[in-house]
C-alpha cells in the first residue's frame, strides 16, 4: 500500500479527499492529514509518504520552494498541487520544480482519481537509479533559496539549522546539497559572504575593526582577523591600508 498524506489549510478540503477517494481500492492508505505547511513538512520527514496531495499558496509559505523541496529531499514521492491559484506560469513552475499534477479547486472526482492512478503507476515503474535525478532542478533552486537568504541574513547570528528551516529542508539535506553544488560548506560560504561585506565595510577609515567585526556577525575580532587573512592572504589593517 502507498502511503499517502493530504496537507491543506482548509479542513472540509482535507476530511473530502480522505473520505470521498476509495484510496484501498487504489492502493494506497492515507497515514496523515495536515492543516498547514509546517506541520505538513514535520509529517513528510516522519512518514516519507509515496504521494501528497498539497495545497502550495498557505499562509507563511513560499509554496514553490516547499515544493521543490520535497521533490530535492524525497525525489521518489509523487506529488499532486491541489490550488485555486489559477495562474499559468505559476503552475508551469511548480510542474518543473516536480508536481505530478496541479489541479485547481474544487477538483472534480475523475481528476482526482486519474491523478492517483497516475501517480500509484509512476512509483511502480520508477526505476531507483532515476529517482536521484528526478530532484536535480528541485535541488538547484533549494540551494539558489537557501544562497539568496545567506545573502540577505549574513551579517546576522545565522546557522544551517535557520537556514534549513527557511527552504524547508532537513540540515543534513541542505548542507550536501550546498557542498554538490557550489563546492565550499555552508560555513565557508557564510564567511566568504561576511568578508565581501567587512571589505565595503573598511573602505570607511572612522570605522574600527572590531566595530566591523560586529556589523558583519563575526564573534569577536580575532575570529574576524583570521577568516579574513584566510580568504584575502591579508589582515583587516593590511587590507584597509592597501586602499589609501
Amino acid at each position: 500500500m502507498y502511503k499517502v498524506i493530504l496537507i491543506d489549510d482548509e479542513h472540509i478540503i482535507v476530511e473530502g479527499l480522505r473520505r470521498v477517494l476509495p484510496w484501498a481500492e487504489l492502493g494506497c492508505t492515507v497515514v496523515g492529514t495536515a492543516g498547514d505547511g509546517v506541520t505538513g513538512l514535520a509529517l513528510i520527514h516522519e512518514r516519507k509518504p509515496d504521494i501528497l496531495f498539497t495545497d502550495i499558496r498557505m499562509p507563511n509559505m513560499d509554496g514553490l520552494t516547499m515544493l521543490a523541496a520535497v521533490h530535492s529531499e524525497f525525489p521518489r514521492t509523487q506529488v499532486c498541487v491541489l490550488t485555486a491559484f489559477r495562474d499559468f506560469d505559476y503552475a508551469q513552475r511548480a510542474m518543473h520544480l516536480g508536481a505530478c499534477r496541479y489541479l485547481l479547486k474544487p477538483s472534480k472526482m475523475d481528476e482526482l482519481h486519474e491523478a492517483v492512478q497516475e501517480m500509484t503507476r509512476r512509483l511502480a515503474g520508477l526505476p531507483a537509479q532515476e529517482e536521484e535525478s528526478r530532484g536535480g532542478e528541485a535541488s538547484s533552486f533549494v540551494v539558489r533559496a537557501a544562497l539568496a537568504y545567506m545573502q540577505a541574513h549574513c551579517t546576522e547570528r545565522l546557522s544551517l539549522s535557520d537556514v534549513a528551516e527557511n527552504v524547508y529542508v532537513s540540515q543534513w539535506h541542505l548542507s550536501k546539497l550546498i557542498n554538490r553544488h557550489t563546492g565550499q560548506s555552508f560555513f565557508d560560504l557564510l564567511s566568504g559572504m561576511r568578508i565581501e561585506r567587512a571589505k565595503a565595510l573598511l573602505a570607511d577609515p572612522t570605522m574600527r575593526v572590531h566595530a566591523v567585526a560586529e556589523r558583519t556577525g563575526f564573534s569577536d575580532v580575532a575570529h574576524f582577523s583570521r577568516s579574513f587573512k584566510k580568504l584575502t592572504g591579508r589582515t583587516p589593517g593590511e587590507y584597509r591600508a592597501s586602499l589609501k
